[in-house]
């Protein structure tokens, strides 16, 4: 009879294929919606309009606007070079020539601050980003293959756990040299097995859903199915962690330069001023107090709109868990 009819095999599998096809289409749904891109489009206007409502996170988000705003115009609104070195002018106390006053080497420090906010703004980013890219290609593979590559992949992450950050990161500028590029190797190398894990959680919950097990069962590729259906899953909470990390970042590459292993004079960056003034806290205070106020600003606006995005992006929190 099979044989007979190989039009009814044929139709039959057609309609396996369909709702193999129909299943891996609602696979990415957190709530029953029509489509993925209505509720895609849904959860970020949701999340959107819970952020909306945090006065917080919008004045971080505002915040963090003007800081990047001063970072893109500084030439535009630095009133001299900041590398301009002007020894008749040391050591001047705020004024209208000078609203920040000037260095031991007479160059105005409201100009080297705005020129400092780019590096001390586009570094740590960088310095996330590649963290998170290694991290989150660690974590897919681990989680996705299992088996030997998982275990081998987890290794090499609590082997480099076991060294405290820091540490590590010493060490690799010790062998590298001081410098603003090698402290953002050292940096991204040390920084990106939280991601891994996080990712790799995810991964295996993730690989388990019936849209992966359909996707599969159509003969798609692995790292179709990892880049398609995994990654846009997992990106996400990762994301609004690289955002809340961002803050240590700035401050563990100020750290840096404070100690002249980050970025070199006469570079203007925030953390390589504290460490110019040092000897000064006492007989010219402000060469202190403003490059602190500039990484505390920074860090607290990163902190706000980290917070923020991580609530209302929570689909258990608030308004969210209303639309479930």
């Amino acid at each position: 009879m099979h044989d007979s009819d190989p039009n009814t095999k044929l139709t039959t599998i057609q309609h396996v294929k369909r709702n193999l096809a129909t299943i891996l289409k609602r696979g990415n749904r957190a709530v029953p919606v029509k489509t993925r891109a209505e509720e895609s489009t849904s959860f970020w206007r949701q999340g959107l309009h819970e952020l909306c409502k945090d006065r917080l996170a919008l004045i971080g988000l505002a915040m963090l606007f003007m800081l990047i705003m001063i970072a893109v115009f500084a030439p535009y609104l630095a009133p001299y070079d900041p590398d301009d070195i002007d020894i008749s002018q040391r050591l001047q106390w705020p004024s209208l020539d000078h609203l920040l006053g000037t260095d031991k080497f007479g160059r105005d420090v409201l100009s080297r601050i705005i020129f400092g906010a780019r590096l001390s703004l586009l570094m740590p980013a960088i310095i996330v980003v590649i963290s998170l890219t290694i991290g989150t290609t660690v974590g897919l593979l681990s989680g996705f293959k299992g088996g030997l590559v998982d275990s081998l992949l987890m290794r090499v992450v609590d082997i480099k756990s076991s060294f405290p950050g820091l540490l590590l990161t010493l060490a690799i500028i010790g062998m590298l040299g001081p410098g603003l590029f090698n402290a953002v190797i050292a940096m991204s190398i040390s920084g990106w097995t939280g991601y891994a894990r996080i990712i790799r959680g995810l991964t295996l919950s993730l690989k388990e859903k019936e849209f992966v097990e359909a996707a599969k069962a159509l003969g798609t590729s692995d790292s179709y199915i990892l880049l398609r259906h995994i990654l846009p899953n997992v990106i996400s909470p990762v994301v609004l962690l690289a955002t809340l990390n961002m803050a240590g970042a700035i401050l563990s590459l100020a750290g840096l330069g404070f100690l002249g292993l980050g970025a070199q004079p006469p570079t203007a960056e925030w953390g390589s001023m504290l460490s110019d003034s040092q000897g000064l806290i006492f007989s010219a205070p402000y060469l202190v107090f403003i490059p602190g106020v500039a990484i505390m600003i920074t860090v607290l606006a990163f902190n706000l709109l980290g917070d923020g995005l991580r609530d209302a992006m929570d689909p258990m929190s608030g308004g969210m868990v209303k639309e479930v």
